[in-house]
């Protein structure tokens, strides 16, 4: 709970002023920037100095790092101060639930290497999700939302945002009208994912924008495959952008975490109003070691990339494979599409064996190198069944709707030797 600053005599109006203040406008993005000094304006920098030197802040004692600022609330100097702070007369930190350095570091960075006007951290990707889906749906209100999106996106839909007189409608995104098709007088709000996870199916992030903006609808993308070193939304006319940082963003494995970066003031002040509120916030730790994975995102991206490329080219050329998607190989049907919105092709790939579910389990019991494990994004390659894993709470109709076949594998590739990726994969073959 906040204390209260001495000087403070309540009447119910002037309680009721207090919680507005506190729990809905809180402290604005600019004044809080106006409590760090900046090491370095990387607004004009390149995307790689970006990733190193945005959000850093200049501490009293010159730390090159921004430091581990592990405190739950932050003292005053005196009453007076802190009524200051509380009113918004006087800039400061209050409460790490609302803001903190540490936390605020890694949400400039964000914002500045998406190029949006501000970025929220939350704890984990489906509680950046949740707040969009929160932030702008109410009830009687439609989401048009990519079929192949990830499992528990879709699944909070359908499962818990029904209660609520909430519709959803999923529909092959890379179909421009089959999203015009499945907008409603009450649609509010149009989800992509893209590439989807796992089939790998690219939308028009460009087209979707206007055909969403001129129906008054906001348009909101998962950008995590891509991760903004792949693929800028708000770019290409999204409303707003998020990740699961879990995955490229951080990239080795060890937590757990997600930003929502808005292109609007209005948009950030109503989602970060509602993170507060939700306590839906990151922790300084989780901050400061996501936004120390980041410092490596490009680096990391593209070794991975390199050796995707290379593996997605073996395994559509091996002869026990029925089909490869990979946004970088010529045979993807939106291989264009990729190099025109992306800047690279990205380390996820789906592919199946022939031989279906049963051959696919023989490839991920018999794999050394690659980990058989959920997620995506690090630096180790993971190797996993979506349709008995992360899609299995999806009824098996919506699956096959979504591409998502028995036998589909999912390869998140990482930054091993490319020979000893591809001749795990080989000997794993030459069992099936």
């Amino acid at each position: 709970m906040f204390l209260l600053p001495l000087k403070f005599v309540f009447t119910k109006h002037l309680f009721r002023t207090y919680l507005h203040n506190v729990f809905y406008e809180l402290i604005s993005l600019e004044t809080v920037k106006m409590l760090n000094i900046i090491i370095m304006n990387t607004k004009e920098k390149n995307f790689e100095t970006k990733l190193i030197h945005s959000g850093a802040i200049k501490d009293q004692f010159g730390a090159v790092v921004t430091p581990i600022y592990q405190t739950s609330t932050f003292s005053f100097e005196n009453a007076d101060d802190g009524a200051d702070k509380f009113a918004k007369r006087k800039p400061g930190y209050i409460y790490t639930r609302i803001a903190n350095p540490t936390i605020q570091d890694f949400e400039d960075a964000m914002a500045d290497l998406e190029n949006g006007f501000g970025g929220i951290a939350v704890a984990s990707g489906m509680a950046a999700v949740n707040l969009v889906y929160m932030g702008f749906l109410k009830s009687g209100d439609h989401i048009v939302a990519s079929e192949a999106v990830y499992g528990p996106s879709r699944v909070v839909l359908e499962k818990f945002y029904t209660q609520y007189n909430i519709e959803s409608t999923f529909v092959d995104t890379s179909d421009l009208n089959e999203i015009e098709k499945a907008f409603k007088p009450n649609t509010k709000l149009l989800y992509v994912e893209t590439p989807t996870n796992p089939t790998m199916v690219i939308t028009d992030l460009e087209k979707a924008a206007k055909i969403a903006h001129d129906r008054g609808i906001i348009i909101a993308v998962d950008n995590t495959f891509s991760s903004p070193y792949l693929q800028k939304p708000l770019d290409l006319g999204c409303d707003i952008v998020l990740h699961s940082i879990t995955k490229f963003i951080n990239g080795h494995a060890d937590v757990v975490g997600g930003v929502v970066v808005t292109k609007t003031k209005e948009h950030f002040d109503k989602l970060n109003s509602l993170m507060i509120l939700t306590g839906a916030n990151m922790d300084p730790h989780q901050a400061y070691l996501v936004r120390r994975g980041l410092k490596t995102l490009s680096i990391r991206m593209d070794r991975a990339e390199k050796n995707a490329m290379e593996i997605a080219e073996f395994l559509e050329s091996h002869p026990k494979i029925e089909w490869v998607s990979y946004p970088g190989l010529k045979s993807h049907p939106q291989h264009e599409l990729a190099k025109k919105q992306m800047s690279g092709f990205g380390a996820l790939m789906s592919f199946e064996v022939k031989g279906g579910l049963k051959a696919g389990k023989i490839i991920m019991d018999n794999v050394k190198v690659s980990v058989l494990a959920v997620s995506l994004g690090g630096i180790e390659t993971l190797i996993q069944h979506p349709a008995s894993m992360t899609h299995a709470a999806m009824g098996k109709q919506d699956k096959i709707e979504a591409g998502i076949t028995d036998g589909l594998i999912r390869l998140s590739v990482g930054i091993e030797d490319i020979n000893d990726l591809i001749n795990d994969l080989k000997q794993a073959l030459e069992k099936v």
